[in-house]
Formats: structure tokens, sequence, C-alpha cells
């Protein structure tokens, strides 16, 4: 499968050539190393990271909640006099709602906000950036960052989307792919189908512009 050209990846996303351009190359060369070397892996991945990125926009997660937003996103975590207290601070979000879990330490600890959602498809946990550190170092020798020391590279857009095709291959997606299955994919990204019909529209768009 060739590389995919600026023009084709605005056509997909709906963007300006110009917002492509710097995702060009950062793109191809994951899909390169991921084996996301066919229409139909392409499609999908292409939908998957337009949608959770924005079109290309945002790389890092946004914890800017109110505490009405607080109390329907993670409500495990909050009531309504927590979420008062937290509401608009979104490093003290991010310690809270990831602390003690995915390999994070404690609220105190500050990974939550560390190593809260980043890349193209987010990675998400203290675990998550050390398991997708070593695989983009098995993936690509002289792959020379050490996420856990450096977890704000995955903002760049070679990082972004390098993380998103080893999220990608690790997870199994090109199978799922493969059998042009976008409720599948969906729930394997999202963990439940969050924002599917944009899903489906960017991979209907996909599709087309591949020539599938």
């Amino acid at each position: 499968m060739a590389d995919i050209s600026g023009e084709t990846l605005a056509t997909i996303l709906g963007i300006s050539t110009d917002r492509a351009a710097p995702w060009i190359d950062p793109l191809n060369q994951a899909m390169a190393g991921f084996d996301i070397d066919t229409a139909l892996r392409q499609a999908g991945f292409l939908a998957q990271t337009g949608h959770e990125s924005a079109r290309l926009t945002a790389v890092v997660e946004n914890l800017n909640y109110s505490s009405q937003a607080l109390l329907a996103v993670f409500p495990k975590y909050f009531d309504a006099d927590s979420a008062a207290s937290y509401a608009r601070q979104a490093e003290r979000i991010a310690n809270r709602v990831y602390a003690s879990r995915m390999g994070n330490g404690d609220e105190a600890s500050g990974d939550g906000w560390r190593y809260r959602g980043r890349g193209l498809i987010q990675i998400t946990g203290r675990d998550n950036y050390q398991q997708c550190g070593e695989g983009l170092h098995q993936a690509f020798d002289g792959y020379g960052v050490d996420l856990l020391a450096q977890p704000e590279t995955l903002e760049t857009p070679l990082d972004a989307a390098l993380s998103a095709a080893w999220f990608w291959s690790a997870r199994g997606l090109n199978e799922l792919a493969d059998a042009g299955d976008i409720v599948a994919m969906t729930k394997r990204v999202n963990g439940g189908a969050n924002g599917l019909d944009d899903r489906r529209a960017l991979y209907a768009a996909a599709m087309s512009a591949l020539g599938t």
C-alpha cells in the first residue's frame, strides 16, 4: 500500500492541507511500522485516530471539567462537595481519578497528571506509557525516548502517531479492520461506542478516498 498524501488525509478528515501537512510523514511512518498496510487497515486507523484527536487538533487529554461534568463523567470519584472543590482544576482532577490504578501512585504522587492521556489514541497511565515505550523500542531500532521520564513526548506529531499505531497493533485492531467491523474497532479503542456516528462517517470517507 502506498503512502497516503496530504490531500488524501485532508479529504478524509475534512481539514485543510495545511493542518494535515505536519502529520503526513508521522502517520505514514507509524502505519508502516505496525503493518497498517492495506486500505482497510488504513481506513480504520485514520477514522479512529481522526475522531479521537478531534481531527488532529487534540493530542493531550482535556480534564478541565465543571462540577456538573465531574459528577456525570466520574461519579465513582466525586460527590457534590468534592466535585465543587475540584472543578476546573485539571491537574487535581487527573491526580484524583487516575490515582492508584494503571500503575500510577496515589493522588499525592502526581502520576495521574504526569501520565494523563496523550497521543492520537490517548495512552493513559504509567503502565501503558511503559508498555508503549517498550513496544516502540522493539518496533523501531534506535528509538531512544524514555516515555516514563518524558511523557510529554507523546504530544509531538511523530510520537503521537507512533503511540497510536502501537496501541492499534497491540490491541489486535488490524484483525478487526480486516473484517471491516467499525463497531468492534470503536469498542476496542474507546471501551464503548462513543462517537460511533462520526467514526462511521470518517470511515466511509477514508474507504472512498483510499479506493476501497
